[in-house]
């Protein structure tokens, strides 16, 4: 049974005040300089994600025909309403699975957070510094909250990118807008009633659109706080709120306990498979083995994966039908890996590969070895070939990257790749330009008119 009806700690108001009232000059350099990165990141995959099905659906029923409002639909060539704006451009970020992680969220902050606060800015006229300091606090209390959640509110099923992420898409309008304690914390409130999302639909096009609906439904919490809208002072803690109707086992706190530590944009996580981020250290220890030793997949006799036990609720389709199916089967994306398809290309994510019996036939032979005792991040894959030959490789992607520099090469590089055959290359050169010096841009349209 849940604790949280012994819940004291003030965690609405707390944060609050914390989001009105924290001085920008108080964040470091350095997570500045690692918000671009998840900026970046975000507008890569949403312009390259644009073209999913998904997205043609999303369009469709929420831009309308005709190009009208303030706030940029991402690689479309036109504009809509900001709310729409948040809930198609968060959608596409989320589309192809491919956007950054945070452990403390449980989920993907940045495709929730980002768009709706690009969308306000863009309404607002803000700065790119407003936008990143937003950014970085409406980060900081979806990962705090995700945290206070511990695992339980996962493994129950809600998809905390849907639920943390709406908290943290509130705090960061709010901010944006200058939103007093108060009215924060009402934004904050509002949002406790529409943070939502369930796991049963991962692997299809439901999933995303949680990303896309935190965004919209955060944003909405902040403007309709920031016109008076009222709720209760304690949505989150209080009795037959958030917490104790969602989460197991809440544990309460301050959104930072030690002023001192890193702020949770940098210790972000990114992609560079476009699956799962649970299935990343079987497919870089299936890498590096192929690396290393010559072998095909019909040299394998039998591939046993050793993960997290929790990993069957998460990324086990056991007979995907579909791309997206695919991104969240891991025995599937294991035989495709250790067949040297490359799992960071967006066309390996389709129905022919699916459905290839090549692949179907070889996953009977990737078996689960469960374990509660292996961190979430890990993986250690064994492989018997027929041969003789027995190869082992482990690999753990749970570690953020500490040198900025490396990872914005490779953010760049990730980049390229998705938005070059969109939008061509001086195009994506300028908008890597942008983003890198967003600190000087004064006016954030400037940027998403370059990415619509």
């Amino acid at each position: 049974m849940s604790d949280n009806k012994k819940v004291n700690f003030p965690v609405t108001t707390q944060a609050g005040d914390w989001v009105a009232n924290l001085d920008a000059d108080d964040i470091p350099a350095r997570a500045y300089d690692f918000a671009r990165h998840a900026i970046l990141d975000c507008i890569g995959c949403a312009i390259a994600g644009q073209g999913e099905p998904a997205m043609e659906i999303m369009r469709e029923e929420f831009a309308g025909n005709a190009s009208a409002g303030a706030s940029t639909l991402i690689a479309s060539g036109r504009s809509t309403s900001l709310h729409n704006a948040a809930l198609i451009n968060g959608t596409a970020a989320h589309a192809l699975d491919y956007d950054d992680v945070h452990f403390r969220l449980h989920g993907h902050p940045t495709t929730c957070i980002a768009p709706a606060t690009l969308a306000l800015g863009e309404f607002l006229g803000a700065s790119g510094r407003d936008i990143l300091t937003a950014f970085i606090i409406g980060t900081e209390v979806g990962c705090a909250l995700g945290e206070m959640c511990d695992d339980g509110h996962y493994e129950a099923g809600f998809h905390a990118t849907g639920t943390m992420g709406t908290f943290g898409a509130a705090a960061a309008c709010a901010r944006l807008m200058g939103l007093d304690g108060a009215a924060t914390t009402h934004a904050l409130s509002i949002a406790a009633s529409q943070a939502s999302g369930l796991k049963v639909n991962f692997g299809t096009m439901t999933k995303p659109y949680h990303a896309g609906k935190a965004a919209m439904n955060g944003l909405m919490a902040a403007r309709l706080a920031a016109r008076g809208f009222t709720a209760s002072d304690r949505s989150i803690e209080g009795p037959q709120g958030f917490a104790q109707a969602q989460v197991p086992s809440f544990k309460a706190g301050p959104i930072r306990r030690d002023d001192t530590s890193a702020y949770a944009v940098e210790e972000m996580l990114y992609k560079y498979h476009a699956a799962c981020y649970l299935t990343h250290s079987t497919l870089n220890a299936i890498q590096a083995l192929r690396k290393k030793h010559e072998f095909s997949l019909d040299d394998v006799e039998v591939a046993t994966l050793k993960v997290r036990s929790t990993h069957t609720s998460v990324c086990c389709i056991a007979q995907p039908a579909s791309g997206l199916e695919i991104k969240f089967s891991i025995q599937h994306l294991a035989a495709m890996a250790l067949d040297g398809v490359d799992t960071g290309s967006l066309g390996t994510y389709c129905t022919r590969n699916a459905i290839d019996e090549h692949y179907i036939k070889a996953r009977d032979r990737v078996v689960l070895d469960l374990s509660e005792n292996m961190a979430r991040t890990a993986a250690i894959v064994t492989l018997k070939l027929t041969d003789g030959r027995v190869l082992s490789s482990e690999a753990d992607v749970g570690m953020p990257e500490s040198d900025a520099d490396l990872q914005w090469k490779r953010l760049t590089g990730k980049f390229d790749a998705l938005v070059i055959p969109v939008l061509g290359s001086r195009k994506t050169a300028e908008l890597i330009a942008l983003v890198e010096t967003l600190d000087n841009v004064s006016d954030i349209a400037v940027l998403m008119k370059e990415a619509g």
